[in-house]
């Protein structure tokens, strides 16, 4: 007679194993303990066999019945259940073995003591957080380009598009580590390009990692150029605004009372404001003494005119930075705009706005000098502190300002 869950629920245990049988092999073993264990007998070959097909009630008697007629369909087809079972598992536990974090951890260890420690804590988190979430588990000679790209565009969707490529080329790495030791036959990654729109700033030089920044300022510190260019290399990091709207700053912008400054973008035609931290106000208003009674906040030479184009850059190069490859005056745009992002978890479109980005919202407007103003005004002076503590040398620790998303 078939078995019913009321049976099942009530059976109590006995001093002996106790089975109940449902049919075609299927059967409930109550052990002496209350344990309830569903079993299969079959034969195979002439031999019988017991197969295990789960534990009661995590296993009910509706799936015990499923259970029970996948393996008669294995045993009409010429194959042992117990062995199907034992294989399938042996072939999960490998797959275990070929996931992508594994063998991505396996790759960190293989190259941490290659790195700077600071370098290789920025990869192991940004795989943590950002890869092994949705790839971690997958063997990795399954994964696919669109399962790929699908990550890439969650971590661009956050504003930060820079990481996104940097994760892509993580990812990348792993793959070609793992065809290099059998365990994958193709790299994915290359198929993507042209995928991801291309980084910002992919054509300015710019340094992104912390210590690195903390390094710049100390050499900006110790400048021994003349002092507007030296004002202008401890602004540009602090503002970074665009190299031709500072260069171009005119004091009739600036009120410095509000700690604001406010300036017409030309590339946008738009007016634009600039929350002032404490930091940017007090080297204004040294070089206000200089040369305030001008237009220009840095003037040139000819002090009707405002500095060379090539002044910052030039200074930048003279401090022994190559302008091409490691730091341009454009570069302390996508160096804030990547750190605020990575390290001080600031709201991307916070972030776009302070970098006068064309943003539209859901009423259209693309830009709004003083939408985020509250917001921005704090973000800047958190940025400021921030830069500070990398000037000083201390343990860079991520903060999280109230603008946080």
């Amino acid at each position: 007679m078939p078995l019913t869950d009321a049976a099942i629920r009530t059976a109590k245990p006995s001093t002996k194993p106790v089975r109940m049988f449902d049919g075609g092999g299927l059967y409930l073993e109550v052990s002496p303990a209350g344990g309830k264990l569903w079993r299969l007998k079959y034969r195979f070959n002439g031999k019988e066999k017991r197969l295990a097909l789960g534990v009661y009630p995590e296993t009910g008697l509706k799936e015990a019945r499923e259970r029970r007629e996948d393996a008669r369909k294995l045993l009409a087809n010429g194959a042992d259940p117990s062995e199907t079972k034992r294989a399938q598992k042996a072939a999960s536990v490998a797959r275990s073995a070929d996931s992508f974090e594994v063998i991505a951890r396996e790759w960190f260890e293989k190259h941490r003591d290659t790195w700077a420690a600071s370098h290789a804590d920025k990869i192991i988190r940004r795989l943590e957080k950002d890869v092994f979430p949705w790839l971690g588990g997958r063997p990795i000679a399954e994964i696919t380009a669109p399962e790929v790209l699908t990550v890439l565009r969650r971590i661009e969707g956050r504003g930060t598009l820079d990481t996104a490529h940097r994760a892509g080329g993580n990812c990348s790495q792993v793959f070609r580590y793992a065809i290099a030791t059998g365990r994958a036959v193709r790299d994915p990654v290359p198929d993507l390009r042209g995928a991801l729109p291309p980084a910002r700033g992919g054509n300015f030089a710019a340094i992104t990692e912390p210590a690195k920044v903390g390094e710049l300022l100390r050499a900006i510190d110790a400048f021994s150029g003349t002092f507007v260019v030296k004002s202008a290399l401890l602004l540009a990091p602090l503002l970074f605004v665009r190299p031709g709207e500072l260069r171009r700053a005119e004091w009739a912008g600036f009120d410095l009372e509000k700690a604001e400054w406010r300036y017409w973008v030309t590339k946008t035609k738009t007016e634009h404001s600039v929350p002032l931290a404490m930091r940017a106000v007090e080297i204004l208003k040294e070089l206000h003494a200089l040369t305030g009674h001008g237009r220009y906040v840095f003037p040139g030479r000819d002090p009707q005119k405002a500095m060379s184009e090539a002044a910052v850059n030039a200074a930048l190069r003279r401090m022994g930075y190559d302008t091409k490859t490691e730091i341009t005056g454009h570069g302390f745009r996508a160096m804030a705009r990547t750190i605020l992002a990575e390290e001080l978890h600031q709201k991307p479109e916070v972030i776009e706005h302070q970098l006068a980005h064309q943003v539209p919202d859901a009423l259209g407007t693309a830009y709004n000098r003083t939408k985020f103003l509250k917001e921005r005004r704090a973000m800047m002076q958190l940025w400021a502190d921030y830069l500070d503590k990398l000037k000083a040398g201390a343990d860079v620790i991520p903060l999280r300002g109230n603008t946080a998303a």
